[in-house]
């Protein structure tokens, strides 16, 4: 009779390797984590001798600087309505920048992910190039790419918005792209079979599968460029940072406004993220809802 047993490992064997394995991988992470906690103390240390003043020194006075900007505006705080009405149309602005460039660059990231998923792209050998495109245009922060074209176009919302909508279509073309790896390709092959284009297939057979996912994450990108427009006002770029940043320059005496333009940010980041956060709960629900069934 045949030994079934020969050669196989003994389940002592099959433990020892896997304590041994086990032990491996924490003394990694404990080298890995070391190395990140000397680094970050050597960067930490590098930059507090470059500064001006100690880190610890000045540590103290961290929150003088809101201290002074909260007592400006209780004492002026029956000015703080009209500051209010004075800087709604930059609020409106600084949404319209965010609006505008979450649906360009909702488009352009759906594009670049359709074109750069395995099985969906009409140019298979050019997936690793629209990949890498992607790529760029997420690594480039948006304020560099706002000050390259501000110094092209000039300030204003125009280069807060193409510079954002860069970013986005980046940032979306990736989560697009996984959300696309779990779509059926059954519809897709159904569609070719009858002479569909490829618009058509990816219109009809592709978009109905991921649309939820797409608006779920297009609308908690759109809160996301809420926040990076208002800091690009403060490189020109218009909008609730613009203001701001002339708020916060002048000092003494206009502290009033910008306590209330971190007012209308601050509800108005919270009112979308509500918002934004029932309506991807609703598309959510109702994905799973329609799966299930």
């Amino acid at each position: 009779m045949t030994d079934l047993t020969a050669g196989a490992q003994s389940v002592d064997d099959v433990r020892d390797g896997y304590v041994a394995m086990t032990r491996r991988k924490r003394v990694y992470g404990g080298i890995l984590l070391i190395l990140f906690v000397a680094l970050m103390a050597a960067g930490f240390r590098t930059a507090d001798r470059r500064n001006a003043g100690s880190f610890t020194d000045g540590l103290h006075r961290v929150l003088d600087y809101p201290a002074e900007v909260l007592s400006e505006a209780w004492d002026k705080i029956a000015d703080m309505p009209a500051n209010l009405v004075t800087y709604f149309p930059a609020l409106v602005e600084t949404l319209n920048i965010a609006a505008a460039a979450t649906l360009v660059g909702t488009l352009a990231g759906a594009f670049l992910a359709l074109v750069s998923t395995r099985g969906l792209a009409p140019w298979p050998r050019l997936i690793p190039l629209f990949r890498r495109l992607a790529d760029i245009c997420r690594a480039v922060p948006e304020i560099v790419i706002a000050l390259v074209l501000i110094f092209v176009l000039g300030g204003g919302p125009v280069p807060a918005m193409i510079a954002i909508a860069i970013h986005t279509a980046g940032a979306l073309g990736k989560l697009f792209s996984e959300v696309n790896e779990n779509a059926s390709l059954k519809p897709v092959e159904g569609l070719q079979s009858v002479g569909a284009t490829w618009t058509q297939r990816m219109v009809l057979g592709v978009i109905p599968q991921v649309g939820p996912n797409y608006v779920s994450y297009a609308l908690l990108r759109f809160e996301i460029n809420i926040r990076a427009s208002a800091i690009l006002g403060f490189v020109g770029a218009g909008g609730l940072g613009y203001e701001l940043r002339n708020a916060m320059s002048w000092g003494q005496g206009r502290y009033d406004d910008a306590a209330a333009i971190f007012l209308l940010l601050f509800a108005t980041i919270v009112i979308v993220d509500q918002i934004s956060g029932s309506v991807r709960t609703h598309l959510t629900e109702g994905t799973q809802k329609g799966t299930a069934a």
